[in-house]
């Protein structure tokens, strides 16, 4: 594992990194330091240092620094495991080949009838909608012929977690979401339509919260437990849904929601009869408490999340005012 990380940070040297991503440094004399503005924190005068020779960085105005897989931990908010990830991405972008597997996914949804019944099923049927989320379906069987016919090898697909070690797809009889981080996709959400475990991702970071790139600009936003929540709330009208996939935050989703300090986060989590997404979504009240921002617990009625109280016959409106009723904490 080592031996990996030397080598991920020697094909990406930290300067080569910063430079790519517009930041401007200048070299102190002949010495092989550079210094510019830290862009970690704000500041006028330039206190963020460069050793290239070493790869190592140190900021004598937030006082911080290290390797090149710190300064992604400390930029991007994220876990050192996602850190190393991330960097990865930067040398063979799986991102494409994600792409590729989304796309032709988005083409089987309109080849099998039991995909689109499936999203009927659960209340999606805007056509719109269902192509602005890239809502795929895989049959499963037949994608590793498809990539493979892009030049993408067997190795490669294993390695992206399309494929498991025998050689069948990941994703058989499941409707695909794609999550997209800075309009690049890093992972692939499949839901069953049959018996098979409900769930699956790829064996990768999830990445951060979905849509947070247009979700981020609304001052209210309510955050839900699963995809098809989202899409339920998209359709009508609330816009300003995010997902975490799931209950459990990553440090980069909890970063994003405590971006702005006046933010309203609204928490509809499912209201299951084990109490496993009120316990998830009281435990998450606590945290974003504390943080100072405005949360809210929205209280959807007893076994129900947002969607399934759509497809009960609830309206935008019913759910509106819902909204109104949730409590402050």
């Amino acid at each position: 594992m080592g031996e990996d990380l030397e080598r991920l940070k020697q094909r990406v040297p930290l300067l080569q990194y910063l430079n790519r991503h517009q930041w401007t440094g200048h070299r102190v004399g002949t010495s092989p330091e550079f210094v510019g503005l830290c862009p970690l924190h704000e500041e006028t005068h330039p206190s963020f240092y460069v050793n290239a020779q070493k790869s190592l960085f140190y900021c004598h105005g937030c006082r911080r620094g290290g390797d090149l897989i710190r300064f992604v931990e400390l930029s991007h908010h994220f876990s050192f495991r996602e850190s190393v990830a991330y960097l990865a991405e930067e040398l063979a972008p799986t991102t494409q080949l994600l792409a590729r597997a989304a796309g032709f996914y988005q083409l089987e949804l309109h080849r099998h009838r039991e995909g689109m019944d499936y999203l009927a099923q659960r209340g999606v049927h805007d056509a719109k909608l269902i192509a602005e989320l890239g809502i795929g379906y895989a049959r499963g069987g037949n994608l590793r012929a498809y990539l493979q016919g892009f030049g993408y090898s067997l190795e490669r697909v294993l390695e992206a977690g399309l494929i498991n070690p025998q050689g069948a797809d990941t994703f058989c009889r499941r409707v695909i979401f794609p999550c997209r981080q800075q309009d690049h996709i890093v992972n692939l959400y499949g839901r069953s339509i049959g018996r098979a475990f409900p769930h699956r991702l790829l064996p990768r970071p999830k990445g951060g919260l979905f849509a947070w790139e247009s979700v981020h600009e609304f001052r209210d936003i309510i955050l839900v437990e699963g995809l098809f929540d989202l899409a339920v709330l998209w359709q009508a009208g609330f816009r300003n849904t995010t997902c975490a996939n799931g209950t459990h935050l990553t440090p980069t989703q909890l970063a994003q929601l405590r971006e702005d300090p006046d933010r309203c986060v609204y928490i509809a989590f499912d209201q299951d009869e084990n109490q496993a997404g009120q316990n998830a979504a009281n435990d998450l009240l606590q945290w974003l408490d504390k943080t100072v921002l405005n949360v809210r617990l929205v209280e959807l009625p007893a076994g129900h999340d947002p969607n399934s109280y759509f497809t009960a016959g609830a309206t935008g409106q019913d759910f509106a005012h819902l909204l109104q009723q949730a409590a402050p904490l």
